[in-house]
């Protein structure tokens, strides 16, 4: 057995492997720094968009997840904190880590005007939580998935450090199952915010949380119209990648090329956004 763990492969190949590798860590580190450019910029304006901070959404999630009142939970890209606190509110203790350091101190300065004592934020990333295995109850991630270069990583993250028979709860965007639709899709969303990596489809969100280990116990669908004129003053977009944004959902308005469902309401612009709420129960390894 010992002979399994020899590579036996050309030195050729070994470094061309350990390049890729170093690569994949540059492009990721890239990547970080773009969010937390993207989220620094845009921290105020995110943790006040109506969608976010939405209490009915926040109250759905929180019972959809019925946690119990002594359960331990660990938000994932907390942002604003709104979901960490409204899990405090029903739980022992929470703690929302987010790779950004804006977020985490508006999320810090409203549980300290709340009065929450058992809530926490913390600057980490999402791909190596700084948690030991199965130390939470709970573990949950809202509007982020997209927002990640390697959303399996996360998921396995988020699973590892939940306890055996604890709920992994995400709430994501959700592109289309055709590809050519969801990369139209993902497309208008980069150019409207560089941090955006790609919305999946929910086929390949389930599919990402099996593989980690979760038992997908129940899940639901709903939709976010956005007014593509706020949508766009949120994020900040630079002005030609806001025309070229735009272009690209008049466009599909046209040829219905995203599933996005692009309308117009006295002349202004919407399109909708499709989400789901998937949550897993973490099985014990065989």
């Amino acid at each position: 057995m010992a002979s399994d763990s020899i590579d036996n492969r050309r030195p050729s190949d070994q470094r061309a492997d350990h390049n890729d590798d170093r690569r994949a860590d540059h492009q990721s580190a890239d990547h970080k720094a773009v969010v937390r450019e993207e989220f620094t910029r845009q921290a105020e304006a995110y943790a006040a968009a109506a969608p976010i901070k939405d209490p009915d959404r926040l109250r759905r999630l929180v019972e959809a997840v019925n946690p119990r009142p002594d359960a331990r939970v660990l938000e994932v890209a907390t942002g604003p904190g709104h979901v960490a606190m409204a899990f405090a509110a029903v739980c022992r203790e929470v703690i929302g880590l987010d790779l950004t350091a804006a977020p985490v101190a508006i999320a810090n300065r409203a549980s300290s005007e709340r009065g929450l004592g058992n809530v926490r934020f913390e600057v980490g990333d999402a791909e190596h939580l700084p948690f030991t295995d199965g130390e939470f109850d709970v573990t949950v991630c809202r509007f982020a998935v997209h927002h990640f270069e390697n959303p399996a990583r996360v998921i396995a993250e988020m699973t590892r450090v939940c306890g055996v028979g604890g709920s992994v709860a995400i709430e994501d965007l959700i592109a289309s199952e055709h590809p050519e639709r969801a990369e139209y899709h993902n497309r208008f969303e980069r150019l409207r915010d560089t941090s955006h990596t790609r919305a999946l489809p929910l086929s390949e969100l389930a599919q990402t949380m099996a593989a980690a280990g979760l038992e997908i116990v129940r899940f639901h669908s709903d939709r976010i119209v956005n007014p593509v004129d706020l949508w766009l003053a949120n994020a900040q977009t630079a002005p030609d990648r806001a025309e070229q944004t735009r272009a690209m959902l008049e466009e599909d308005l046209r040829r219905d090329l995203s599933g996005t469902h692009p309308f117009r309401r006295d002349g202004e612009l919407y399109f909708t956004h499709r989400t789901a709420t998937v949550i897993g129960r973490k099985l014990a390894r065989k």
